[in-house]
């Protein structure tokens, strides 16, 4: 199969998926006003709405590493992008805040896979010196869904009620879904002929007994309890609230913000396998983005406004290095495992994006809102709050990084 003929059969269709799956996690920030009004909820209920999507992602990811391992990534794909459009109709129908709830957890199952899979079918496709590019690529198509959940949702919303516009995305999922179905191929499994689930998960057990693997994933979630839980939702209401911004503002700054990630997965994506190339480790490039992202973070929670949106966009960019912690994963244990050891890492990932979001909130609930949204007053204390979190996951990965050379 030719570069060409395998992105366009392969790599494309997952990128869609992926696509998808962030248009999901990232309309909250821009429906947040909406939301909070509508089911009449405090900060901290915003947050639970939001990030609900976030646990329930997390909880699958184990079972998950199990089924791609199996059955292939095509076929789970396929499968769970018709739950994520069952729960988008649902959000899109729902009358009270608990069923917007279970409805976001349904969707968090439902794109559950889109990234993992599209890392699994890289690792079955294409050779190890192109994993840290194709799992950029793959990041780089979530900040693509991203963007479009901001200006153009934004454009969107003014002419259609945001149930509507629900709807076109649940529609959307069904007919990418459609897509896995007719057009994509199965690679020949790498699982040795035989295997049994109790062997499937013996391997996942000894992956999460490994102490290498256990300070990159502590320091994955910690990175992501900041970086994710702020760029999907608090970002947004920082700008209106801190900044001043209006919401056709917003939403520029937040497909700004889309578009820094997007350099930054690209960035160490191919500065990854550059590395790999020749024989060295990309650790090192890892950490030291998180270290940047951190330092960003550290000058917006002491109240750095001057050039917050180039701190935003920084903040995030580095951030991404967070995305070479799966490739660093690759190249750690057989193809056979790929799935298994992606979404054991992911567990730590999402318990730090659902912990980070919804912990904003409720330290944000601690002070008095204001007719125009929460307190400025709170930032600083929930921006510091992670941005600890996130320096503490990097010192225990520094302490131990002789487990990962």
């Amino acid at each position: 199969m030719s570069p060409g003929w395998l992105f366009a059969r392969v790599a494309a269709p997952f990128l869609a998926g992926y696509f998808v799956s962030y248009v999901y996690r990232m309309v909250n920030a821009v429906l947040a006003p909406t939301l909070a009004a509508e089911f009449g909820l405090s900060a901290g209920g915003l947050g639970l709405l939001s990030s609900v999507y976030f646990l329930s992602f997390g909880l699958f990811q184990l079972p998950l590493g199990l089924l791609l391992d199996r059955f292939g990534p095509r076929r789970v794909n396929a499968t769970l992008l018709l739950v994520a459009a069952a729960g988008g109709a649902w959000f899109a129908l729902a009358g009270s805040a608990p069923s917007a709830i279970a409805a976001r957890a349904l969707i968090g199952i439902g794109v559950s896979g889109c990234l993992m899979a599209s890392f699994t079918a890289f690792v079955l496709w294409y050779p190890p010196d192109r994993i840290s590019t194709m799992n950029g690529l793959a990041f780089s198509a979530g900040m693509l869904g991203a963007m479009a959940a901001t200006v153009p949702l934004e454009l969107l919303l003014r002419v259609w009620h945001w149930r509507e516009a629900f709807f076109l995305i649940a529609g959307t999922t069904v007919a990418v879904s459609a897509v896995f179905w007719l057009w994509v191929p199965d690679p020949r499994s790498a699982r040795p002929r035989g295997e049994t689930l109790a062997e499937q998960w013996r391997g996942l057990r000894e992956v999460i007994a490994d102490p290498g693997f256990l300070r990159l994933a502590v320091c994955l979630g910690a990175t992501q309890f900041a970086a994710v839980a702020l760029q999907t939702l608090w970002i947004a209401t920082w700008l209106r609230d801190v900044a001043g911004y209006s919401p056709a503002e917003v939403a520029r700054g937040l497909l700004a913000v889309s578009v820094a990630m997007i350099a930054g997965y690209l960035g160490f994506g191919r500065a990854g396998d550059a590395l790999a190339r020749r024989g060295k480790s990309v650790l090192w490039l890892f950490m030291a983005g998180i270290a940047v992202a951190s330092a960003s973070l550290a000058a917006l929670a002491l109240g750095a406004r001057a050039a917050a949106m180039p701190l935003w966009s920084l903040f995030v960019a580095a951030g991404t290095a967070a995305s070479l912690g799966y490739s660093i994963l690759s190249r750690r244990y057989p193809k056979a495992m790929a799935g298994r050891a992606n979404t054991a890492i992911n567990v730590f990932g999402f318990a730090g994006m659902f912990g980070g979001q919804w912990g904003i909130g409720l330290v944000l609930d601690l002070w008095p809102q204001t007719p125009a949204g929460y307190a400025p007053e709170a930032y600083p204390w929930a921006l510091g709050m992670v941005w600890a979190v996130q320096l503490a996951g990097l010192g225990w990965l520094w302490s131990g990084r002789r487990l990962l050379g």
